[in-house]
């Protein structure tokens, strides 16, 4: 598993010539740091007589982050996993017309499941800016930097996850699928880069940026 890994070893692999893990397990990956660097925030508040009006909203913010964070620490390694397969199913032999039908279908079946695991991960993502926000605008001010960079954070686990729904949906032959999909990463991303927009304003207004 790549969560089992060091930093070193895990970027070691990243920087193989093996296509897996790649852009889809990184967007996972700064999901997960985005939900961390939340937490952070969070834990530096709580407890602070400073911000005790706003310790049950960072309670409640920490435990969405944990349970994000965890989520996708796992998706790092299923979009890799969901990408051996769409290249297993390629692999298929297709020598005769069972054999090419059997293998069409396992890389329709294989690459829609593909695209499933990065819109899951922009959903997340869309969690994951929503609750910067709410940290870099009622957190300790001394980490809404920190903050920011959980902001930057989702928003590049957003994008990286949206190119590769994209891609995979390019594959597809249910159009219904692919339209209902399309649309609704579309609109989770849009609904980032305003969350995100926001939360680096504040910050910026702050930092007098």
């Amino acid at each position: 598993m790549l969560t089992s890994k060091t930093v070193t070893e895990f970027l070691d692999e990243l920087a193989s010539n093996s296509a897996a893990p790649g852009g889809g397990s990184i967007s996972a990956l700064a999901g997960a740091l985005s939900a961390g660097l939340t937490s952070m925030v969070c834990r530096l508040t709580i407890g602070k007589k400073k911000y005790a009006d706003v310790q049950d909203e960072m309670e409640k913010i920490l435990r969405e982050s944990e349970e994000l964070r965890r989520r996708l620490t796992l998706l790092i390694d299923e979009d890799t996993a969901a990408f051996n397969e769409v290249m297993a199913a390629f692999a298929l032999l297709k020598e005769t017309p069972e054999q090419q039908q059997l293998r069409s279908d396992a890389i329709q079946t294989a690459t829609k499941k593909a695209s499933l695991i990065p819109l899951e991960v922009m959903r997340h993502a869309a969690t994951a800016a929503s609750i910067a926000k709410s940290a870099a605008e009622k957190g300790n001010s001394n980490s809404i930097t920190d903050a920011g960079v959980a902001a930057l954070s989702a928003r590049t686990a957003c994008s990286g996850a949206m190119m590769n729904v994209l891609i995979n949906l390019g594959l597809l032959k249910d159009q219904e699928f692919v339209t209902t999909t399309r649309k609704e990463a579309k609109t989770i991303s849009e609904t980032v880069e305003a969350t995100v927009g926001a939360t680096l304003q504040h910050i910026g207004k702050v930092l007098g940026m």
